[in-house]
């Protein structure tokens, strides 16, 4: 799958629908958002839209990385048969885990413990209900995302995604329409249908590669000698990658917790969603990275340097346009007249914004570095950095919100930046092992590991 000659050219050609993928699914949000806010009730449904779309993520973390471990596992028709065991069992039992929460008596109680308006508990409990496929659809397109991105096929991906949005806002713009329809109902029943019509396309983009799992499997050509998948063994190597995605997700509750109890606290949670929202467009750049080191590092890592340096232009680029927008004035046309932020908040949004314009270049470098541990399968290490990670936020949200007094959008975005900060260079050393490691059980290497000469 991996070509002997790697270009940066190809690279490219290979990243940028992963990317294009991540910068879609960036605006579904702030978009449907967008339509709830012009019908009746707006600052309920909105709300009560969040809060359904905050807890349906919580649930279906676990499955984020199936996309990762598809493209890195699954190589015959005896890998594919028991990684699609392991994503039917893991969304079916991420669907009950919701099915519990969405008991009346159970959901009840949870919105009581966070003190959530009874309109808004209302209609946020109906919003999650509807979003009951979501586990199930949402583990199965990744999985067999994983597929196309393995077999080089990425541009399907990104028509994926497309066929995602469109269904999405059809079915928003459709239902709006009905008569009594509440926003939130018209804002997950699109996100339901979206994430179902975008399974349903990745099924079908990816049945050439399924029939010629099966064509060589009967062939006996290309299972290959590597050791069979087993469950037990699939649970090793994706446990870590549930975790670090579930360990992600703790984040922004955490910091949101802390802006209350900071300075300024009103003002910071009203830009801490317009700066996230900013810094993930160019962060996408970096998530969409990933898989790319997972395919095409090359069993003897012949393509590592090129990888890198690819990795190091990337990171360049996207922190580089970051900065260019939060030290200049674009600020101002950012802040005020993209985002509709007052003057006064889009003064109060450039600092901890500047305080962030090296995360890009850091979700770039974390994402390089998780993709060599998943293509030596050693996961393991990307959990402890991830919890490493999220202590040192936990750290320094009570070191500069309780001790220091800072205003509170300052400490967020500094306790964000320097767990990023953390996580990566506690990464370093297990991925130098994890490429000699690997290369010592695949080829019996005993001297220094070299990569290829073609950096």
């Amino acid at each position: 799958m991996v070509p002997a000659e790697l270009s940066y050219r190809r690279i490219a050609t290979f990243w940028l629908p992963l990317a294009s993928t991540w910068l879609m699914m960036a605006v579904e949000g702030p978009y449907l958002a967008a339509i709830i806010a012009r019908l009746e009730s707006p600052t309920e449904n909105l709300a009560a839209f969040g809060v359904a779309f905050a807890f349906a993520i919580i649930i279906e973390a676990p499955v984020i990385m199936l996309m990762a471990a598809s493209t890195a596992l699954v190589k015959n028709a005896s890998s594919y048969h028991a990684l699609r065991r392991f994503t039917y069992g893991l969304s079916v039992a991420l669907t009950v885990i919701q099915l519990l929460a969405v008991l009346p008596s159970v959901f009840s109680w949870v919105a009581s413990a966070i003190g959530l308006p009874t309109d808004v508990a209302r209609l946020a409990h109906h919003g999650l209900i509807i979003m009951l496929p979501w586990p199930i659809a949402i583990g199965y397109r990744r999985f067999r995302q994983g597929l196309l991105i393995r077999h080089n096929l990425t541009r399907r991906v990104a028509y994926g995604t497309a066929l995602r949005l469109g269904s999405m806002t059809i079915t928003a713009l459709v239902a709006a329409r009905i008569p009594g329809a509440e926003g939130v109902h018209v804002g997950t029943t699109a996100l339901a249908v979206g994430v179902i019509v975008e399974a349903l396309a990745s099924r079908v983009m990816t049945r050439r590669i399924v029939t010629q799992f099966r064509i060589d499997q009967y062939c006996s050509s290309a299972e290959g000698s590597e050791t069979p998948l087993t469950i037990p063994s699939i649970g090793w190597f994706y446990l870590p990658l549930a975790m670090t995605s579930v360990l992600a997700m703790a984040v922004q509750p955490t910091v949101t917790f802390f802006m209350g109890q900071s300075r300024f606290p009103l003002e910071s949670l009203a830009v801490l969603p317009v700066i996230h929202g900013l810094t993930f467009v160019f962060r996408a750049l970096g998530l969409s990275y990933q898989e790319v080191g997972i395919v095409l590092f090359g069993d003897q890592w012949q393509h590592y340097r090129r990888i890198r340096n690819f990795g190091i232009m990337l990171a360049v680029g996207a922190a580089g346009s970051l900065a260019l927008i939060v030290f200049t004035p674009l600020s101002t046309v950012w802040f005020e007249d993209i985002s509709g932020l007052s003057p006064e908040l889009a003064a109060f949004a450039v600092t901890p914004a500047r305080v962030l314009a090296l995360l890009p270049a850091g979700s770039v470098w974390i994402c390089f570095q998780r993709s060599v541990l998943v293509h030596a399968r050693q996961t393991a290490p990307i959990t402890w950095a991830g919890m490493l990670e999220v202590g040192v936020v936990v750290a320094m949200l009570f070191i500069t919100v309780h001790t220091l007094s800072w205003v509170g959008a300052v400490a967020a975005t500094t306790a964000i930046i320097a767990g990023r900060l953390v996580g990566t260079l506690f990464l370093i050393a297990p991925t130098a092992r994890a490429r000699r490691q690997h290369a010592i059980h695949r080829f019996g290497v005993t001297g220094p590991v070299t990569v290829g000469s073609t950096g």
